[in-house]
């Protein structure tokens, strides 16, 4: 296959065309013009683009990664030459689909390539799947070392062994695992559904032994509750029938009791035919103990009247007088006690009898006898006299305060006040006391005529027990009445209640009462039911699971199957081990083919240093250079030797796998140096002869060579 040019809306790249020439394509661009992006719109093109890929913290999802930058649907178109025929490819996204919707066609025709669809594209124009082509005929810088991947390792192996790549051994391998898994696959296939089925046949006849055991049981107790029940059914007959007679006995007593309550019946009428009405008879006995009442209500009152107040009279100095008289003597004695306290006439004349005294005294010095004289007895006489008054007043003083034990004049009145409460308080208690005993003399006096209209001559009490004594032979008389018509109620009822049981039908041995019979009974009765239910069901299930023997012969067959089976197993086994130690042993040729070719172009890039290279089932490589005596493993090689190294692998997978499809590669010389760079140049320019070989690169070297 061979490319013309590559037009893209894709990323970054908006309606971009990329022209090709057959052979080798150099394409010299600076970081960030596109190039990995031509080289994933190639893969995209020819494979689709994954949309179920998520993206992850570390890495994008194609589709959005390469979402055109501009906004507009993703795109692209493809000129290329196919088995000498120029077929246009196209892809467009469809509603959300990116590339979703594919078209090839004949480039000068518009014919469409009906073998080419959007699924097959890659496959049919390179011949390889896509992770095949992604690790032989697409190398990037960062995908030099060659991973390990189920498609490619099976291309490999079928080259190896077989020298084409029709996949017959892989398609051997796949049917033996196909028959085996059919036989047994985990939990699923021939062998388990056999055993599957054997072990229901085994649980069938372990549940159907298992419910003939119980069905046994059951049908052995199912026996014993009909004894019981049989036995529990005589002894309530039994108890039927003695409580029968009990009840034949006991309406025995009831009518003896009837007629015994009737006999004292007629004995209390024939003693109230001799008495009053019955309703005279207890309207008297009301009518007296109303009266009782009354005349008991009126005697408490009686007893329980106040005494009659007595009159105050006059407290000392007060006694014998009226009010109106100890009044005018306080009010006398007051004056006469404020005059007395108030005069200063005796202490005048005393001072004026010293004076003349003094006087009288003066006057002998000066020898004026008769003046002094008359001084003199004027002086004794005036002292005598204030003496005199003084003594007469403090005795009156005295006398009144004897009279009435205070010298506060002001408070002498106060007992004729306190006198005068008294007094209207006597009068108001005086009069209430004399309405209390009018209204008791009045209500007396009409009980009394009322004694003597209900009593005649005789004691109200004497009458009242009379009265009462009838009442209560009435009362008899209607109680009796109602006794009897209760005992015959009673009787009629109880005669009503007697009902006719046969005799049990045989001898009675138990012992319960009438309800602990009645509980064993429904006990019984549930308990036979719910085992006959439990019978049912089981007769149900063994009708279910079928007899024994054909449960038995349905197992040996299914024995026989699951030995068959085993045994086919055993061989499946024998025979996927027998073709994996062929294919291993053919696996061996493996690596010196791609080896040879890998160590050729190694040491024609690296001018014969390294002339050994040997690779492993999983693609690591060891290499020894002339001067060393063993081969180390890449890691121990330089950056540069490295990719080297890896390069001489992918190129030697590339002719090998994908003979006829292009050659891509992204900035694999970066760490080449410029005589080794030279010489890889020189390799790929050989390659293209053969094939279309597109370089991207970054530096200018490829390009001046």
């Amino acid at each position: 296959m061979r490319i013309y040019k590559m037009t893209a809306t894709f990323g970054k790249l908006e309606r971009q065309t990329l022209e090709l020439k057959p052979g080798l394509n150099i394409i010299t661009a600076p970081n960030e013009w596109g190039k990995s992006t031509w080289c994933a719109f190639l893969v995209a093109m020819l494979y689709g683009i994954d949309t179920r890929a998520k993206t992850t913290r570390t890495t994008l999802a194609d589709k959005e990664r390469y979402a055109p930058w501009s906004g507009s649907p993703m795109a692209g178109r493809i000129d290329l030459n196919w088995k000498g025929r120029d077929i246009t490819i196209e892809r467009r996204t469809k509603r959300r689909v990116p590339m979703g919707e594919f078209q090839a066609y004949e480039t000068a025709s518009g014919l469409p390539v009906p073998e080419l669809n959007g699924l097959n594209c890659g496959q049919m124009l390179l011949g390889v799947e896509q992770t095949v082509f992604r690790r032989a005929g697409f190398i990037r810088h960062a995908d030099l070392p060659v991973t390990q991947d189920e498609a490619l390792r099976r291309r490999l192996n079928a080259l190896v062994t077989t020298g084409d790549d029709s996949g017959s051994a892989d398609r051997l391998a796949e049917s033996l695992k196909e028959l085996k898994n059919r036989c047994r696959y985990n939990r699923n296939g021939l062998l388990p559904q056999a055993e599957a089925q054997r072990s229901s046949l085994e649980a069938k006849m372990t549940e159907l032994e298992s419910l003939d055991i119980q069905t046994r049981r059951l049908e052995e107790r199912l026996e014993e509750l009909k004894q019981m029940l049989q036995a529990l059914t005589n002894h309530r007959q039994a108890l039927a029938y003695a409580k029968m007679e009990a009840d034949i006995a006991r309406v025995s007593q009831a009518e003896q009791a009837l007629r015994q309550t009737e006999e004292q019946l007629q004995a209390l009428e024939q003693i109230c035919t001799q008495l009053p009405d019955q309703e005279e008879t207890r309207r008297k006995t009301r009518e007296l103990r109303a009266f009782r009442e009354q005349w008991n209500a009126i005697s408490l009152e009686v007893k329980m009247a106040p005494s009659e107040p007595q009159e105050p009279i006059l407290p000392n100095p007060f006694t014998g007088l009226t009010a109106e008289a100890a009044r005018a003597m306080v009010k006398e004695d007051a004056l006469n006690y404020s005059a007395i306290a108030k005069t200063k006439a005796p202490l005048i004349l005393i001072l004026v009898g010293l004076f003349g005294l003094v006087s009288a005294a003066g006057l002998i010095f000066l020898m004026a006898y008769v003046f002094a004289g008359i001084a003199g007895a004027a002086g004794l006489i005036a002292v005598i006299w204030g003496i005199y008054e003084r003594i007469s007043m403090k005795k009156q003083t005295a006398a009144l305060l004897e009279k009435y034990g205070h010298g506060n004049w002001k408070r002498w009145g106060e007992p004729l006040d306190d006198y005068d409460r008294e007094l209207e308080a006597y009068l108001v208690q005086k009069k209430e006391y004399q309405e209390i005993t009018s209204d008791l003399e009045v209500r007396l006096m009409v009980l009394r005529k009322k004694r003597d209209t209900l009593c005649g001559l005789q004691e109200p009490e004497e009458l009242l027990e009379i009265w009462q004594d009838a009442l209560e032979n009435w009362e008899r008389c209607l109680a009796a009445r109602r006794d009897a018509a209760v005992v015959k109620r009673h009787f009629e009822a109880m005669q009503a209640m007697v009902r006719p049981v046969e005799r049990p039908s045989m001898p009675d041995t138990l012992q319960h009462t009438e309800e602990e019979t009645a509980h064993l009974l429904a006990e019984c009765a549930a308990e036979q039911q719910r085992l006959q239910n439990r019978l049912g069901q089981y007769q149900g299930r063994m009708a279910l699971l079928g007899d024994r023997e054909g449960l038995q012969k349905q197992y040996q067959k299914v024995q026989l199957r699951i030995a068959r089976l085993e045994e086919t197993y055993a061989a499946l086994v024998i025979a996927q081990e027998t073709l994996a130690a062929a294919r291993a042993e053919l696996q061996r040729r493996f690596a010196p083919r791609i080896t040879r070719k890998a160590q050729k172009m190694l040491s024609f890039m690296t001018d014969g240093r390294y002339h050994s290279l040997t690779m492993s089932e999983d693609f690591s490589l060891q290499a020894g250079a002339g001067e060393e005596e063993t081969v180390h493993d890449a890691l121990w090689r330089s950056d540069g030797t490295m990719d080297q190294l890896y390069l001489a692998l992918r190129l030697a997978v590339a002719e090998e796998l994908t003979p006829e499809a292009p050659l891509v590669l992204d900035d694999v010389l970066v760490r080449f140096d410029d005589t080794r760079m030279a010489a890889a140049v020189a390799l790929l320019r050989e390659m293209a002869k053969d094939k279309q070989v597109i370089l991207f690169t970054c530096q200018g070297r490829e390009a001046e060579l």
